[in-house]
């Protein structure tokens, strides 16, 4: 799952992590993905043959537990890999050698608060009981919603508590809100039993996902990793034209038939050349991961995840996504 606890550890325990089970690449690079849309679509680059066209030697390696493939590029066992920017600050603060050289999409719609009928507005939200894992995306778009809302998130209990958990006590009536992503908001919404009360397109920008390599692979690879952003531009201009074709690619992948993924890909905001040159460089837009990196760091700081909000400046290189949208 992708939404689990956030990377509160020390780079110690990150180094050691036992992973999948796969052997170093040397004639390859290998990108870590799991279960969540804006990476599952690197399967449509397999599929379309992106990768060969582009020059792009790239082994796709699935991880069923998110957090796993953290860990493995972490720990030196993957060149690079498929992660949400607040599990990538921590790891950089720590040490590890890794830079961001990819965004592949923003959340925009597939995360949310949602809460019981009763509740129609923040101010209804006070007292309540909130379900959520605490540390994670879901906590960090829930504290960002009811801080620009007036409510100080102290004056809500939070119950810590799995995603799926907080769905199914929230449609049972156990408690009057959980933070949860899809298919979690569309189970919940089709129970009749809550609504969503502020969802991740209310934030654009709040919630980047990105490629992150090692630094050792980008020096010996370059050639590999500019194809694979050639690629990934090329997997979204076939997202954004032929969306059920894309949708009936990916869904096998995780278990679910086209029609249910359909909404998943409909909650995310797939970022191609232009949208990725705009990450990357500082400015006003929402999007920019130089004013992302800023609000994740305050959230990581306060949970005690990191001790100093990392420079996007250090970690930021765009040279791919600028040779690849030539």
């Amino acid at each position: 799952m992708r939404r689990i606890k956030q990377a509160l550890f020390a780079l110690g325990a990150l180094l050691a992590v036992a992973t999948a089970s796969m052997p170093a690449a040397y004639a390859e690079i290998t990108l870590g993905i799991s279960d969540w849309p804006g990476w599952v679509a690197w399967y449509i680059a397999k599929d379309k043959g992106y990768f060969k066209k582009y020059g792009a030697d790239v082994k796709l390696v699935w991880f069923p537990s998110y957090i796993n493939s953290v860990n493995a590029l972490s720990a030196g066992q993957l060149d690079a890999n498929s992660q949400a920017l607040i599990d990538t600050l921590a790891p950089i603060e720590k040490g590890v050698p890794i830079k961001v050289i990819l965004v592949t999409d923003n959340s925009a719609g597939n995360d949310a608060l949602m809460v019981s009928n009763s509740i129609k507005t923040f101010a209804d939200l006070k007292g309540k009981t909130l379900g959520l894992e605490q540390y994670s995306i879901e906590n960090y778009l829930d504290d960002y919603a009811m801080k620009k809302h007036g409510l100080n998130p102290s004056e809500v209990k939070i119950l810590n508590m799995s995603t799926g958990d907080a769905a199914a006590a929230l449609i049972s009536g156990r408690i009057d809100a959980a933070g949860v992503w899809n298919p979690w908001i569309n189970r919940i919404e089709n129970s009749g039993k809550g609504h969503a009360l502020f969802t991740s397109k209310d934030a654009p920008g709040l919630i980047p996902d990105i490629v992150a390599a090692r630094d050792a692979s980008i020096k010996a690879h370059a050639k590999d990793f500019e194809g694979l952003v050639k690629a990934w531009f090329a997997v979204v201009r076939f997202i954004h034209a032929h969306p059920e074709q894309a949708a009936a690619i990916m869904a096998p992948h995780v278990g679910l038939n086209p029609k249910e993924y359909a909404i998943s890909l409909a909650g995310t905001r797939f970022f191609g050349a232009k949208l990725n040159i705009e990450a990357m460089e500082p400015g006003s837009s929402p999007v920019s991961l130089f004013n992302s990196t800023v609000d994740t760091g305050k959230f990581l700081m306060t949970a005690k995840a990191i001790k100093k909000t990392p420079d996007p400046k250090e970690f930021i290189d765009s040279k791919f996504v600028k040779q690849a949208s030539k």
